[in-house]
């Protein structure tokens, strides 16, 4: 009898023992963040925390920026799981947009860990560089495509490139249009300045509430919030023409037609 050449192979014992030590250090290094705050983030501590040294914890993180980009990964992925769990959620034929939703979600989840949020989106740690078009970037492109699907999800290439957006110039519509095809170079121009313009206004309002800037509105930050989003839609929509409708049949659709009536 043939073996399965597709059965994936089962970890080693040593790989899993690895795996689990790994994992501790990076749930102690978030305990670390969550009490102290991201600048005060210490492999010294860590592995105090855990029981051994420094030396031993370098087994499992070379050094101080392997170990941030391990936690800044986590966190974008741990949001975006979060925004994709609102999302799956929501009914289709909710009176709550989709897209709305999603922005809920991101808020949620960033009053829920402003530390860890604030390790993302913060003042950059000092001496730490993220890998260039490493994982870090994977991780923030993702959380992009998640926010783009919901919004120009269903719209063609054609209804983008016409997208009423402010006037851009030759520069920056050169430099929009050479943007890689998984950090939003498979949007026309247009569509990737409105994108831009959505994250901020959404991102910025989340931050200045994580950050009690808008503790004034007490309660009703909530409200607020959802209020902008709605408000952002509607402008986003008036902003993208309407497909235009078909005036001859698709040439599959003719040639059936076609058959049948031979």
């Amino acid at each position: 009898m043939p073996v399965d050449e597709d059965v994936t192979a089962v970890p080693s014992l040593r790989q899993r023992r690895r795996a689990a030590a790994t994992q501790e250090i990076l749930d102690a290094a978030e305990a670390q963040i969550v009490e102290h705050g991201p600048s005060a983030l210490s492999l010294r501590a860590v592995a105090r925390s855990l029981g051994m040294t420094v030396q031993a914890l370098y087994h499992y993180f070379p050094n101080r920026d392997a170990l941030v980009t391990a936690l800044v990964v986590k966190t974008y992925d741990d949001l975006a799981d979060a925004v994709q769990a609102a999302v799956d959620a929501a009914a289709d034929d909710s009176d709550l947009p989709r897209l709305v939703a999603a922005a809920e979600s991101y808020r949620r989840w960033a009053i829920a860990h402003p530390e860890r949020f604030q390790l993302i989106y913060g003042t950059p740690l000092r001496y730490y560089s993220a890998p260039a078009d490493g994982p870090t970037t994977r991780a923030v492109r993702r959380m992009s495509a998640l926010f783009q699907n919901e919004l120009y999800g269903g719209l063609t290439t054609a209804q983008l490139a016409a997208a009423n957006s402010p006037p851009l110039s030759p520069a920056l519509r050169a430099h929009l249009e050479h943007l890689p095809p998984d950090g939003m170079g498979n949007l026309p121009p247009p569509a990737v300045s409105l994108l831009v313009s959505m994250w901020g206004h959404m991102h910025g309002l989340v931050v200045l509430e994580v950050f009690g800037h808008t503790s004034f509105l007490g309660d009703h930050q909530g409200e607020v919030f959802r209020l902008a989003m709605h408000t952002m839609l509607e402008d986003l929509h008036h902003r993208i023409p309407a497909a235009e409708p078909r005036t001859t049949a698709p040439s599959s659709l003719r040639t059936q037609k076609h058959a049948a009536s031979g």
